[in-house]
């Protein structure tokens, strides 16, 4: 328990320490630090723990929440004041409502309640907690040099790094809580921290734009929020004693008990998953300085919304409700991905496919049979290492170019030749084998084949899978694209950004050479501890992975026994004349730059047209999850 604790509290220390120092070496100094004791405190809980299963402790309850509830309260009263200072009455509402139903759960119902087991640990918190531990701590450290060249770029934004810097660290804290926590109030609680810190860091440049994104996220995951919230009052009234509170309890307890509070914090998880119709708030997030839309996309804010349906899998398995929330999922990634196709910031391609993958790991937890809880987790794991290392790689070429879109990263292989190098690994991790991705969509086709609506879910998960490939494989031929003008200009990039870099591209590739390690020492036995049967790759799809991952080792030999007098060919146009600068002779003897430019298909995959179709597509199965289960519920079953 001690190693569950630090890992909770360290971060906390080390945010209140942030926020007194100057902004100086000693205060990046300290972040490195923290990054480092933080990483090794994950890779020693896997060490010690791995092999453990399920294991809960008896942390005191009643001073604990108590705390919890002061510190709720006060959140509330900050959210209050910022919604009326920035005449944001929505927000204002919003939060009046949740703290209506947290307050009247308080003085009425939660007297009586003593949870016992609220703390535990078992190998999916694992895997989380590492995931948080080193890309979060990652993500710190890359922060520290970026945040000195984003105020240099942006004089006009007030310095607020302190502030920054001490929300970040909160933010690991809350997540590792999240985790950590076996008791849905303290779960719900380190759920509002992070909503919290990631308004915070949203609209950390106070610009309108930013200010007004800040907001969009909080108004959509209060509406998780209250659902969450709800969810207490029913399981006050079932069990007045407290014990549904604990989570493995609740589970156990079967879905009659179980499918509505199910339902409802769920729901909670597709609004911070940013499923449709609530993608808007992330991609509104990409206003953030890039560390922030890193953290949020690969180690805490949507990983907790997917963290918490994958928990209530079992619940959702076999039932109708599930399948309308799993198709939510499946809408949302198919359609984020055809967005993604229309899109030339490559933020917001990020963005959306974040999105996407967020969408398939929400069908696979929905439906929530043994096989696709496996590919959920898998996906989870890939999704966050390959993620973190494209964003912060955005966000280094963003500060030496002046740009983001992809049009502009011709040549990156000239000018940024190692970065581009782990662009194209990212992007590689994403949908190429043999990375996890690839491999955990193919094992999430094979476990919808005999799922309910099985036919429904292959065929969006293909139509979706040859959609990425699209988008994934044109940014990844920019970026590759070899043209002649251009100075390398890595001498600029800071030793910090490239360690953070390195370690993350390193990381991309070791998960897929350990990949059927993870998955037999943490993933396989989280799913027989839940389900009594487990789920794991065939063997003939392990053994084409590893020489897949023979011929990945191979290639970088080539560099080596190419001759260094490699015959360079001229460029060919067809039979146009051309010059070494890339210019041909074109119509009437006139001289033209040969250029080229990728197909965005925006008539047909722009934002708003397919948002117009999915928003109320998603709105109608949220719905239905929620009738059918009201419906059983009157009837005296599960739906």
């Amino acid at each position: 328990m001690n190693e569950l604790i630090f890992l909770i509290l360290f971060p906390c220390i080390i945010a209140f320490i942030l926020l007194l120092l100057p902004n100086n070496r000693i205060k990046d100094a300290i972040v490195a630090l923290a990054g480092l004791v933080i990483s090794l405190g994950s890779i020693y809980l896997f060490a010690t723990s791995f092999t453990g299963g399920s294991v809960y402790f008896s942390f005191p309850f009643e001073p604990t929440a108590q705390v919890m509830f002061v510190i709720e309260v006060a959140i509330s009263l900050l959210l209050l004041y910022l919604g009326m200072k920035f005449k944001q009455y929505v927000a204002v509402l919003l939060v009046l409502v949740q703290t209506a139903i947290t307050l009247y759960f308080e003085m009425t119902m939660a007297g009586g309640l003593e949870p016992v087991k609220n703390l535990f640990i078992d190998e999916f918190s694992i895997i989380m907690a590492l995931i948080i531990g080193i890309i979060g701590s990652l993500i710190a450290v890359y922060a520290t040099s970026y945040m000195n060249t984003y105020h240099e770029h942006h004089p006009e934004i007030r310095d607020r790094r302190r502030m920054f810097f001490f929300v970040v660290f909160v933010f690991l804290a809350a997540m590792f809580g999240l985790v950590f926590s076996n008791n849905l109030l303290w779960v719900f609680f380190f759920w509002e921290i992070t909503t919290l810190s990631s308004f915070l860091l949203i609209g950390y440049s106070e610009t309108e734009e930013a200010t007004n994104n800040a907001f969009l996220a909080l108004k959509l995951n209060l509406l998780g929020g209250i659902a969450f919230a709800a969810s207490f009052l029913y399981l006050a009234t079932v069990d007045p004693s407290g014990g549904l509170f604990e989570l493995d309890a609740l589970i156990a307890s079967g879905q009659s008990v179980a499918i509505i509070p199910a339902v409802l914090i769920c729901f909670a998880g597709l609004t911070k998953a940013a499923q449709m119709p609530f993608s808007s708030w992330l991609v509104g997030a990409m206003v953030a300085p890039t560390p922030v839309s890193a953290l949020l996309h690969s180690s805490t804010m949507v990983k907790a919304g997917v963290y918490i349906i994958v928990r209530f899998a079992p619940v959702l398995l076999g039932t109708l409700a599930g399948v309308a929330l799993g198709m939510v999922g499946a809408v949302t990634f198919l359609l984020a991905s055809a967005i993604a196709i229309s899109q030339t910031n490559a933020k917001k391609v990020l963005a959306y496919s974040t999105i996407a993958n967020l969408g398939l790991i929400v069908a696979c937890a929905s439906v929530g049979t043994p096989e696709l809880v496996w590919a959920a987790i898998m996906l989870i794991i890939f999704h966050a290492v390959a993620k973190s290392l494209l964003f912060l790689c955005v966000g280094t070429v963003e500060h030496r170019t002046g740009s983001r879109d992809i049009e502009d990263m011709d040549g990156l292989i000239v000018k940024f030749p190692k970065i581009a190098v782990m662009i194209a690994i990212g992007i590689a991790g994403m949908f190429l084998a043999p990375f996890g991705m690839l491999i955990s969509k193919w094992a999430a086709i094979e476990g919808f084949i005999d799922a309910p609506f099985g036919i429904v879910f292959v065929t969006i998960l293909a139509f979706g899978s040859a959609v990425t490939v699209f988008f994934w494989a044109k940014w990844m031929g920019k970026v590759l694209s070899v043209t002649p003008f251009g100075e390398n200009l890595e001498g600029s990039v800071s030793r910090g950004k490239w360690v953070v870099l390195s370690s993350l591209a390193a990381l991309t590739v070791l998960a897929a050479l350990l990949f059927p390690l993870v998955s037999s020492v943490l993933i396989e036995p989280y799913v027989l501890g839940v389900y009594g049967e487990t789920a794991r790759l065939a063997q003939d799809n392990i053994i084409i992975m590893l020489l897949m991952i023979l011929l990945l080792l191979f290639l970088p030999l080539s560099l080596y026994t190419s001759s260094k007098e490699s015959r360079k060919l001229p460029v060919y146009m067809s039979g146009r004349a051309t010059t070494p600068d890339l210019k041909f002779a074109g119509s009437l003897g006139i001289q033209r730059e040969m250029t080229t430019r990728n197909y965005y298909f925006d008539e047909y995959f722009g934002e708003k047209k397919l948002l117009r179709l999915g928003d109320p597509i998603c709105i109608l199965l949220i719905l239905a999850a929620a009738a059918l289960v009201a419906w059983g519920m009157s009837m005296g079953v599960v739906m």
